[in-house]
């Protein structure tokens, strides 16, 4: 069983509510929710929450929605709540980030057909730095690959590299519940990158490259670029 989960969380420092925050007319959560619907690949996808407020909206638009521990630190480890409070058998878990309101589909579907052929634990998407100005921003991720697409490293800071990260993953169960077991490492909580815990011991990370447009939402000022490319 493949299955999607999407972690919404209501608190956030800089954009309280982000989830419901209104993109054109429609909540955030629900625009990331009918992308990751239209991917070929998911048997199940899951919104993952912390509030009933989003509950309330989710389901009201047709979604299946579950309440999670408010407390859990992270949306990597909300996934694997709502994994094992639903008593689920996954072979593969993606987590669909739910501040990406301009998700591609078919880079689920990308990442579930590589992460299919076996030989790695986590797929996750790249594209092309378009801009040498990113390499400078600490809020684009940036990562460090293999001629063949193996991540070698992500990171906050400026480096020799083209690429830079889009925070979406596909998880075998077994990376999934790895990362779980495991205790924050040193490089993860310097970096502020979760990843780096699985990279550390010893996961195998391989990235699948995108062109598509993707635009997290962290501020206001995120929203209206959104707003912008939706009218373009």
């Amino acid at each position: 069983m493949i299955v999607g989960v999407i972690p919404a969380r209501f608190a956030s420092t800089r954009l309280p509510g982000k989830p419901l925050v209104d993109i054109a007319g429609k909540p955030m959560i629900e625009r990331v929710w009918k992308a990751a619907s239209d991917a070929t690949t998911l048997d199940k996808l899951i919104i993952a929450t912390d509030d009933q407020r989003i509950v309330d909206v989710a389901t009201a638009f047709g979604a299946d929605v579950e309440l999670t521990d408010p407390d859990i630190p992270s949306g990597t480890d909300r996934c694997h709540a709502v994994i094992t409070q639903r008593g689920l058998q996954p072979t593969v878990v993606i987590n669909i980030q739910g501040d990406e309101p301009l998700l591609d589909p078919t880079v689920i579907d990308a990442m579930v057909g590589r992460i299919q052929l076996g030989d790695c634990d986590v797929t996750t998407p790249i594209t092309a730095i378009r801009d040498a100005s990113e390499l400078a921003e600490p809020s684009v991720v940036k990562v460090a690959v293999t001629a063949d697409g193996r991540a070698l490293y992500f990171t906050r800071a400026a480096i020799a590299t083209e690429w830079k990260h889009i925070g979406l993953y596909a998880y075998t169960w077994q990376a999934l519940c790895l990362h779980k077991q495991k205790a924050p490492s040193k490089l993860e909580e310097a970096e502020r990158l979760e990843q780096l815990r699985l990279l550390e011991s010893g996961a195998r990370f391989q990235c699948v490259i995108t062109t598509s447009t993707f635009q997290a939402v962290d501020t206001p000022a995120d929203v209206q670029r959104v707003i912008n490319l939706l009218a373009d």
